[in-house]
């Protein structure tokens, strides 16, 4: 094993500059295991890991110590590579959430499917977000690296966006026929809209920049695609709902502007806008209601038990995998400096939507 670890840790007031911690590894505690992440994932979402950091607790997965400086978790595959947990044999191969880095130790606690952390800093976080699922219990996993690349990328946005329609759905869409999807080019978004696609008496509109419009439309899960300038053009003669992964200040309030009365509910989830101003306090319509998707995972488990929610969403998300063959390309980035690289274009939304990054800190 090597005897360092690198790790690529972000400022945590300018979130585009990076710099690459170089640590020894320490002695496992009783109860911990040590990881050698494999690879992982860098999406517009694991930016707003770091934009929402302070105010969702995202820092506090893997704390450095540092105020001023902060470890971005990011999905992706580790194996246990030591472990001072009896009932945790090394060798284990694991999906969850790991900081951008080579190794990670970890207190944790085994579960049906697998692992969860269990350390102090990590009390107050949903369970959901504390989870590592076995490969070999893991009723997703899809064999490949191809399969496992795709899982990282998309696996979690894709059930943010199922549990967000599912949530839609499960209110009746608040009495509307028609959904206005802001930044539709998304990962995340694009999984809500393959779901919201499936209900034939629901209009699925997408919103986003002039240079995703065609992307977004050749994906065939929107009705209508328009640009943020033509928001003002979207029909506002039926009653409306929307989703927002934008973030953008001034494109909420167009929407909220254009709809008002109409709009019945207004629905926060991302910031891929990150750097937009954020959206004023008093809106026409209803007011912004920010989903959190542990809440709704919790009412469909009690809905439908533990197997019968995990048996849905595992075939919706191998449905979904198998799609992004048509529109998604995987490309693959070695070493803490192609890692740093990597997170400044994503940052600085230089990356087409029609890529994904899979980041290795191993040369």
């Amino acid at each position: 094993m090597d005897t360092g670890n690198l790790t690529l840790q972000v400022d945590r007031a300018r979130h585009g500059a990076t710099r690459i911690v170089e640590s020894e590894l320490p002695a496992l505690s009783p109860g911990q295991v040590r990881f050698r992440v494999e690879r992982f994932a860098v999406t517009a979402n694991t930016v707003t890991y770091a934009t929402t950091g302070d105010v969702l607790g995202y820092w506090d997965f893997f704390p450095t110590g540092d105020p001023g400086w902060g470890c971005v978790p990011a999905m992706g595959w580790a194996e246990v590579v030591e472990s001072r947990h009896p009932d945790v044999p090394a060798g284990g191969r694991y999906y969850g959430w790991y900081p951008m880095a080579r190794y990670v130790e970890m207190t944790v606690t085994p579960t049906p499917d697998g692992l969860r952390d269990d350390g102090a800093h990590r009390a107050a976080h949903a369970p959901v977000y504390r989870a590592y699922v076995a490969t070999d219990r893991d009723a997703f996993h899809e064999p490949g690296a191809d399969a496992e690349d795709r899982h990282a990328l998309l696996r979690g946005l894709f059930i943010t966006g199922w549990l967000a329609e599912d949530y839609f759905a499960d209110n009746g869409w608040f009495g509307a026929s028609r959904v206005v999807v802001l930044s539709a080019s998304s990962k995340t978004a694009v999984g809500f809209a393959y779901c919201a696609d499936q209900r034939p008496a629901l209009e699925v509109i997408g919103v986003t920049s002039a240079r995703n419009h065609a992307f977004t439309h050749a994906l065939g899960c929107y009705d209508e695609v328009v640009t943020y300038d033509d928001i003002a053009a979207i029909p506002a003669d039926t009653p409306i709902v929307s989703i927002d992964m934008a973030g953008s200040g001034p494109v909420l309030a167009a929407v909220h502007s254009r709809f008002g009365d109409r709009l019945k509910h207004s629905m926060a989830i991302g910031r891929s806008h990150h750097e937009a101003p954020a959206r004023a306090k008093e809106l026409p319509g209803p007011k912004p209601a920010f989903f959190f998707a542990p809440t709704q995972v919790k009412k469909r488990v009690q809905d439908w038990g533990p197997r019968g929610y995990q048996e849905r969403v595992a075939a919706a998300v191998k449905r979904f995998v198998n799609w992004s063959r048509g529109w998604l390309r995987v490309q693959h980035s070695s070493g803490a400096a192609a890692a740093a690289a990597t997170w400044c274009e994503v940052h600085a939304g230089r990356v087409a939507p029609d890529v994904g990054h899979i980041v290795s800190m191993w040369d």
